[in-house]
């Protein structure tokens, strides 16, 4: 529903911008543009994509100004607002049984136990949404301004038990609303959280015969099974999956694989790479990833990371051999094994380069969590704290919050740094900048 004064404040204004050239200034509230009202982001990026514009902005002393702008097809404007979508957030209705957020401890930062499942983040940020809380006024709206990618968290195509997975006795009613957005050209990307016994075997392998029908604008659907960390008393009980478990996923989905590849030219549904470090299988190859479409998922990230890395190798000469340094990696025990790997060969490229990698067992949610972006300052200083670490500790940026340099935990890189007494260096995800930073460039 829309809110009864649809009013924007002005925060930031960005030099040598439109808006700085308006005068217009922090403070300033914007009212509507072309003579409509703006809802949220989506409206106000939509109409401002026009070559001429009439927008209408209240002053902070109180006057109205109408200002009319020539300007280049969707040329931004150079304003920053409150919040990024202009609208509230959109907390999440559901009380899913594999949720994570509900499986972590109390006296954490209060952000974290924030559950969003807001279609605008799906556009913006590619966060996944159940689409149990957009109404058909939403979707109106995403097929009038033709946003996409919208990714959806399906877990499964039977309206009953997905009713049951996410305790709302409406999330079995979204699949009308994914064919609208199919029907009208939408891309879309999807994901299921695989919980042993409850939406895998056959529900796994109706969910995949179901969702083809969504295809071509469902562009890939990921598998990725669910976390479970030691915090889960009083919450459904769940299993986590074993090795054989992981071999008979993988054999369903590169089944369905082959399948669709042969009608659609795409490979459509993917697997984690949890499923073959836990299978103990080799990662598919390159091609076999349509592009990379679901990396936020896990899917394909190792498999990218060793292409990127001997790429990086390739290029390099024998006069870029590096000078003698020797440093530490920190990693999570999913990646630990691949990164050195990665290590020997570019070690062996860079003879003078001693590199050592430390597996960081995740003792603050439990050790069945694996992956890096989960690891807390606290547990890398615990088990770093006694390792020769070298000249230099590398980790992944993906521990830390997005544009931030803060764990989990609170702790700060610079934190963790005085208390190992080494400098840290964060390394973006591309192995190019993997390989440079090993290697210290």
């Amino acid at each position: 529903m829309k809110k009864d004064c649809l009013e924007h404040t002005i925060v930031a204004i960005e030099s040598d911008s439109i808006a700085e050239e308006l005068e217009l200034a922090p403070g300033d509230v914007v009212l509507s543009v072309n003579g409509q009202e703006i809802e949220d982001v989506f409206d106000y990026h939509y109409l401002i994509n026009e070559e001429y514009l009439t927008v209408q902005v209240r002053k902070e002393n109180g006057e109205e100004w109408e200002l009319e702008i020539e300007k280049e097809f969707e040329e931004d404007l150079g304003i920053t607002f409150e919040s990024s979508l202009m609208d509230e957030y959109r907390s999440c209705r559901n009380h899913c049984i594999f949720c994570f957020i509900d499986q972590m401890p109390k006296g954490m930062r209060d952000t974290l136990y924030f559950k969003d499942d807001d279609s605008r983040l799906s556009f913006l940020q590619g966060n996944y949404v159940t689409l149990t809380n957009m109404s058909d006024h939403d979707i109106d709206r995403i097929i009038r301004y033709h946003l996409e990618p919208i990714n959806i968290s399906f877990h499964t195509m039977n309206p009953t038990l997905r009713c049951e997975m996410l305790r709302n006795r409406f999330a079995g009613d979204i699949f009308p609303k994914v064919r609208r957005m199919a029907d009208a050209g939408i891309e879309m990307n999807g994901q299921i959280v695989l919980c042993r016994g409850i939406n895998d075997g056959e529900e796994l392998e109706a969910s995949i015969q179901g969702l083809i029908s969504y295809l071509p604008q469902l562009r890939s659907v990921s598998v990725v099974p669910v976390g479970l960390t030691r915090f889960r008393d009083g919450l459904y009980p769940l299993e986590a999956f074993t090795p054989e478990d992981a071999c008979k996923v993988i054999d369903c989905i590169e089944g369905w694989q082959q399948k669709i590849y042969k009608d659609f030219g795409l490979h459509f549904i993917h697997a984690s790479d949890e499923w073959y470090v836990l299978a103990g299988r080799d990662f598919p190859e390159t091609e076999r990833y349509d592009g990379y479409l679901q990396l936020e998922n896990g899917v394909g990230m190792m498999r990218l990371l060793i292409e990127e890395v001997g790429e990086a190798l390739l290029e390099e000469t024998e006069a870029t051999n590096a000078a003698a340094r020797e440093i530490s990696i920190a990693t999570g025990r999913l990646a630990g094994p691949y990164l050195r790997s990665l290590c020997d060969r570019i070690c062996e490229k860079h003879p003078m380069v001693t590199c050592h990698i430390y597996e960081v067992r995740n003792d603050f949610f439990g050790e069945q969590i694996t992956v890096a972006g989960l690891l807390t300052g606290t547990d890398l200083l615990a088990q770093l704290v006694d390792k020769p670490l070298g000249e230099e500790l590398l980790l992944p940026c993906s521990m830390l919050r997005s544009g931030e340099r803060v764990f989990l935990d609170d702790i700060s890189v610079e934190e963790l740094g005085k208390a190992l007494s080494i400098p840290i260096r964060i390394v973006e995800s591309d192995g190019r900048d993997f390989v440079n930073a090993v290697v210290g460039k």
